[in-house]
């Protein structure tokens, strides 16, 4: 098996094999990108990513069929396409982990090694799949940020209120806000129950005093309300 490998030849012989090699890149690159709109879980979802990883199977492909065993070529590619300056800012770890895996299988189907290509793909799509729904890594409780603008007359009231939603309760910030005598509170808080939220919320701003509430979620894809 590893003698196969450092025999490995990186420059097709064949038109045939090129065809192929670019066949496999397009299939990973499809599988990539159905796995990506299945896990995805950001706040901006982009078609253009999704096409991006596609492509970019098939261009790393080419590349490393260019390149072949060609030292010289090489470095003449590495020349050409330092002038090309990438401004697209990366918004999710995950998204540049798609880009990593996306050109690693895009190479591997360039030197031929199809099963390597497939293998990968699918290996690393039940990984992203299992750990995207099972919430591996989530946090055990949610935490969030509650903001409160009040009358300073109203503060023992609104602790006590708030000690009937909230399982841990830390204030972190308070200020002066406005000609008002208002006072902005900032908390960092778990909930007793997650789905009693607005209720609490609501409960809140129905209370004497209190001007405005927000609460802030730490999840990207989760709408907090505000009142």
């Amino acid at each position: 098996m590893i003698d196969d490998y450092q025999n490995l030849s990186i420059f097709p012989s064949s038109s045939a094999d090129v065809l192929a090699n670019l066949v496999v890149a397009l299939v990973c690159g499809l599988l990539l990108s159905i796995i990506y709109r299945m896990t995805y879980r950001g706040p901006s979802y982009s078609v253009t990513f999704v096409n991006s990883l596609v492509l970019l199977s098939i261009i790393a492909a080419i590349v490393v069929m260019v390149i072949g065993n060609n030292i010289a070529r090489a470095f003449g590619l590495v020349g050409a396409m330092s002038i090309i300056r990438f401004r697209t800012a990366i918004r999710d770890t995950m998204d540049l982990v798609f880009i990593f895996l996306s050109l690693a299988l895009g190479m591997a189907c360039g030197v031929g090694l199809s099963a390597v290509a497939i293998s990968g793909t699918l290996m690393a799509g039940l990984v992203v799949i299992v750990l995207t729904f099972t919430h591996f890594g989530a946090p055990r409780r949610r935490h969030f940020l509650l903001q409160v603008i009040y009358h300073a007359t109203e503060q023992a009231d609104l602790s006590h209120l708030l000690a009937r939603f909230c399982r841990s309760l830390k204030l972190v910030s308070l200020k002066n806000v406005g000609l008002e005598d208002l006072t902005e509170s900032n908390y960092h808080i778990t909930l007793r129950d997650a789905r009693k939220t607005e209720e609490m919320v609501r409960t809140l701003r129905q209370t004497r005093g209190v001007q405005q509430v927000n609460v802030f979620f730490d999840e990207d894809d989760y709408n907090p309300p505000t009142m």
